[in-house]
């Protein structure tokens, strides 16, 4: 018998923790089970308007709140819920105390992006001719979302350009020097696992190997240069390399290529509780503010937009870290504000929706949840998280952020799953 089996723990289909040993095989386990196909739906309209809704009575809603809030599968369990049309909070347990947040800790790094950066922000990644004949050399722009699309619109610009044969590829990727490319609260062993790769301004999707968009497959320990080498595949060159040096700002500019917007990233590392994407968001926020200290940018971020933040601890922007903490009032307040305020209105849109996508694609199936519930998960070992909003029947919009630690993580996540869908009746 596997260990993870008799403690009934599962990991995530998004981000994992670095307690390797457990961590990775109980996800490796999970991934080779079979599931029902997802439920497939449209998902409910943004529900970022003037909330309307239904008066409820708020007694029977506490009465139906309690038992599942009170579950022991939950074990060390902290929550906040409240209601967007009222301003109120409906449920307090505990939530201004911090605890493990896992990938939860995402909520907080969109937030302070979009504060700092805006929606519509996009980042660049250009080509330029190299120092030689027949040299070229990519500027890394932090842009970990290239894809075969990118590659080949690059190429195509160079080979239309006057740079002649190709011979060589280098990347410029000091953009991220002086930020900590795989901080040390960090296992190596989640390279290979899928789950993270040495944090470098440009990867294909998100440095995944073998042509994967997606998914936690192994991802490359160096990330950047597969970028140039793949370039250099494209245009017949046969060298790849790092620069050796920054490349001058007088450059001449041969190709350039955009990414999706922030919103558009952004929805792409929710859905699938991405790290590396996570990462680098947090590292624009920094750069932004003239800093390499991510996670501490993101936190001055939130903290000049009058945010609360007694207790919280940030190692990394992505939650992957064991030693992050956040209390639920956080992450409760900022979803209120991104359901009634419009600094933060795209946020709400990137969360995946229950039983339809995502890390909550296989959740829900049996809920009353199902298709109401929008939700960014977290799972490290025996840590599970749930932060998002549900309607309800009568048109009320709720917001809620669970924390559970010290539980078994297929429970606690039931058992969260049970707490989020009592809303929908109300």
């Amino acid at each position: 018998m596997k260990v993870w089996s008799w403690v009934v723990g599962a990991l995530a289909l998004g981000a994992v923790g670095t307690a390797a040993g457990f961590g990775i095989t109980a996800q490796r386990e999970l991934a080779a089970l079979e599931h029902a196909p997802a439920y497939s739906l449209t998902a409910p309209p943004p529900l970022l308007e003037p909330v309307q809704g239904s008066p409820i009575d708020e007694q029977l809603l506490i009465d139906a709140l309690t038992p599942p809030a009170s579950n022991p599968d939950l074990g060390t369990f902290h929550a906040r819920i409240s209601s967007a049309n009222t301003g109120e909070v409906v449920l307090d347990r505990n939530a201004d105390e911090p605890l493990r947040p896992a990938s939860v800790t995402k909520i907080l790094t969109s937030a302070a992006a979009l504060y700092q950066l805006g929606p519509e922000d996009t980042l660049s990644t250009a080509v330029v001719r190299g120092a030689q004949p027949g040299e070229v050399t990519i500027l890394a722009g932090g842009d970990v979302w290239l894809d075969d699309e990118a590659l080949d619109d690059l190429a195509a610009q160079v080979s239309a350009s006057d740079a002649g044969q190709v011979t060589s590829v280098s990347i410029d990727t000091s953009l991220w020097d002086g930020f900590t490319e795989f901080p040390d609260t960090w296992d190596p062993e989640n390279i290979d696992a899928g789950y993270v790769a040495p944090l470098q301004p440009a990867m294909l999707s998100g440095g995944r190997m073998d042509g994967n968009t997606e998914g936690d497959v192994p991802r490359s320990h160096t990330p950047a240069l597969a970028v140039a080498q793949a370039l250099a595949y494209r245009l017949g060159a046969d060298n790849a390399s790092i620069a050796d040096a920054p490349v001058s700002e007088d450059s001449q500019v041969l190709a350039t290529v955009e990414s999706p917007t922030l919103t558009e990233r952004m929805r792409v590392m929710m859905r699938n509780s991405d790290n590396v994407y996570a990462e680098a968001i947090g590292h624009e926020v920094a750069l932004a503010r003239g800093t390499t200290n991510a996670p501490q940018a993101v936190l001055d971020t939130l903290a000049e937009h009058g945010l609360d933040l007694s207790g919280t601890e940030l190692a990394d922007c992505s939650g992957l870290s064991d030693t992050n903490r956040i209390a639920p009032a956080l992450l409760d307040t900022i979803l209120m504000q991104a359901a009634t305020e419009a600094p933060l209105r795209d946020l709400l849109d990137t969360l995946p929706v229950a039983a339809g996508e995502g890390t909550l694609e296989t959740r829900y199936d049996d809920l009353p949840g199902r298709g109401w519930v929008r939700a960014k998960t977290g799972t490290l070992d025996e840590t599970s998280a749930l932060a998002g909003t549900v309607t309800s029947e009568a048109g009320n919009v709720y917001t809620f952020a669970f924390i559970s630690n010290d539980s078994s993580i297929l429970e606690a996540r039931r058992g969260m799953d049970e707490l989020a869908s009592v809303l929908r009746a109300f």
